[in-house]
């Protein structure tokens, strides 16, 4: 028994000592980018067969406020949204409510060119739509609250970059399209539809749709670097 003990002991320790020169040099690794423990930062994460090995947080959450990151901060997520809108809307294919041959027309029917465009080429950026997000009137509307009609309006009649399925053109436009298809179809927001079909589904206790409206808890407030050429 004394000699199970030691060994048990020894493989401890041994684990002990290889996670803590592991995290040692995950650290260092991330610090050679996030050197500055005052400025803007980020979480981290690594796993092993789905088991976290590694999380830890480095930089502040809020700059003026002084708030240091943590592993269990809220962040938006930007367009890494369109996962959740395109498993949404095979969500509804599944429940034969729409199918992604389906033209867009079927569900905005005074969509130019709706009769051209299929559900398909907006899930694959190959639409053509012109991406609102290089429109010069953007500014003009970014500061408003805008309803998924309102976004497709502000759109929709400006002319195309080419013809559906041409090419491959990463695109935000037909995202928005999406979101307002999966609002029509499902009779729900689209805030709605995500949580109780997905968030509340797999447990994503801890995911919201983003607003600025609204008071998230623990939320990290984003910042980018510009830099001026003179």
């Amino acid at each position: 028994m004394k000699n199970i003990f030691l060994a048990l002991s020894f493989v401890c320790a041994s684990n002990f000592l290889f996670s803590q020169r592991f995290s040692e040099k995950i650290d260092s690794l991330i610090q050679s980018k996030f050197n500055d423990k005052n400025g803007p930062g980020g979480v981290f994460l690594i796993s092993q067969k789905g088991k976290p090995i590694y999380e830890k947080a480095f930089g502040l959450a809020n700059l003026e406020l002084d708030v240091p990151l943590n592993p269990g901060n809220v962040f938006e997520i930007g367009s890494m949204t369109k996962q959740f809108t395109s498993v949404s809307i095979l969500m509804l294919e599944l429940q034969g409510k729409l199918k992604v041959t389906d033209f867009i027309s079927n569900y905005i029917p005074d969509y130019p060119n709706g009769n051209n465009i299929t559900i398909h080429h907006l899930l694959t950026h190959t639409s053509g739509i012109k991406d609102f997000t290089k429109i010069k009137g953007l500014s003009e509307i970014s500061q408003k609250e805008m309803t998924p009609q309102m976004m497709v309006d502000f759109f929709k009649n400006e002319p195309v970059d080419f013809k559906p399925g041409e090419k491959f053109e990463y695109n935000n436009s037909g995202y928005i399209i999406l979101g307002y298809i999966i609002e029509k179809v499902s009779g729900e927001t689209y805030e709605d539809f995500i949580r109780k079909n997905i968030f509340e589904k797999i447990g994503m206790v801890r995911s919201y749709y983003a607003t600025d409206r609204k008071v998230i808890k623990d939320r990290a407030y984003g910042y980018h670097k510009k830099v001026m050429v003179l």
